[in-house]
């Protein structure tokens, strides 16, 4: 099959990633923190490998302010819930964020009465930065974005958006769910606050990982509480981390797997990924171009961006051409709204039920790339007769 489903979860995985997996499972799979015996040291300083690779790879100082989750979402929901927000306090974000982030910021509005803001980027992923400034108040806590949108491709500038919170005093939290592994990012240096991604998209890593990286001195209150391994004679969820933010066992075989994924993406280097990813990218914007009845979105063509690209074709449900795609050309793309219906409402097509979407990684290529433009060509003329 040709996979082009790689913003959803990144397939295949690296060697060492699978290999990193059963390994955990079969020389040290025990619990990592629950005992001093060898077994369950070892599966702790793999956890502890990972929390200190993650934290050189993203600038952030200090390894055990990185809290592991089962996904992005489950990081978002820490960071945005875990701040303790009150009734009156302003949230801005944007309109091509994932659920991921709009519903606990729905969910606050309802439930305690936050207010938000949603600022709409440009088609290239561009703010306006005097219009983001008007919509600051004394009342706004923070500015939550996305780095890359999971739609069309666009990169947010959250270098220049750091600079805004840091002038204005806000929390700045990211969500590099699509842009870890494949973008630099650096939290010291881009004044983000809080970090959130999966570790099955860009970093490579097995499903079911994710992290929460949290900057300075800011203080989350835990979604879950319970267990932690040690400080046990407590009643209350202990006040040092890691342990305050992960209760329960944490998933050790994708956590190796994880630094595994994170480890080759540093030997293959970002700049070759994104280099790769572009050239996929900028073959497929082109052919589908030339393709009569077909609409394109995303940024210009000029416009760096992710290798994600939207389309539709005219007449044609994305549902059906994604079923025709994978029943008749075994080629894997995702079609619907994408979990970010406000994006769809930006790109004008959340009327028609969403869009077709095609996504690269690493282990595509040029010939796959040419193979799909080829069917989705095949597919429009099949819809003229």
């Amino acid at each position: 099959m040709i996979y082009f489903d790689q913003a959803a979860s990144s397939f295949p995985k690296p060697k060492e990633v699978t290999d990193a997996v059963v390994q955990a499972l079969t020389k040290y799979g025990a619990n990592p923190g629950r005992g001093s015996h060898k077994l369950a040291n070892e599966a702790g300083n793999k956890i502890y490998e990972a929390r200190v690779q993650l934290a050189k790879f993203f600038g952030l100082t200090d390894p055990r302010r990185v809290i592991f989750t089962q996904n992005a979402t489950g990081a978002i929901n820490q960071g945005i819930q875990g701040l303790s927000l009150q009734n009156g306090d302003h949230v801005i974000t944007t309109a091509y964020e994932h659920n991921s982030v709009r519903r606990p910021l729905e969910r606050l509005k309802k439930e305690i009465g936050i207010k938000i803001t949603y600022i709409q980027p440009d088609i290239n992923g561009e703010i306006n930065v005097g219009q983001l400034e008007s919509v600051i108040t004394a009342e706004t806590k923070l500015l939550v974005v996305t780095h890359g949108s999971n739609l069309t491709g666009a990169i947010i500038p959250i270098e220049e958006l750091g600079e805004i919170c840091y002038k204005h005093k806000l929390l700045f939290m990211v969500d590099a769910s699509q842009t870890a592994g494949i973008l630099p990012i650096d939290m010291e240096k881009l004044n983000i606050d809080l970090l959130a991604f999966a570790g099955h998209k860009g970093l490579m890593g097995p499903q079911g990982t994710g992290a929460l990286l949290i900057n300075k001195n800011i203080e989350l209150k835990p979604l879950l509480t319970g267990g932690t391994g040690h400080l046990s004679e407590r009643i209350e969820q202990p006040e040092e981390l890691p342990e305050r933010l992960e209760s329960g066992t944490l998933n050790t075989p994708g956590i190796a797997g994880l630094l595994a994924g994170l480890s080759f993406i540093k030997k293959t280097g970002l700049d070759e990924i994104f280099i790769h990813e572009k050239m996929l990218i900028d073959a497929c914007i082109k052919g589908l171009n030339k393709i009569e009845g077909v609409t394109v979105y995303g940024p210009a063509e000029n416009i760096k961006r992710l290798a994600v690209i939207s389309f539709n074709i005219d007449g044609v449900d994305s549902q059906e051409v994604a079923m025709i795609l994978d029943q008749h050309y075994d080629i894997a793309v995702r079609a619907g709204l994408h979990c970010s219906p406000l994006a769809h409402q930006t790109i004008e097509t959340i009327q028609n039920g969403g869009a077709v979407r095609a996504s690269f990684g690493i282990y595509n290529t040029l010939n796959e790339v040419e193979k799909f433009v080829q069917a989705i060509e095949e597919i429009r003329a099949g819809y003229l007769v």
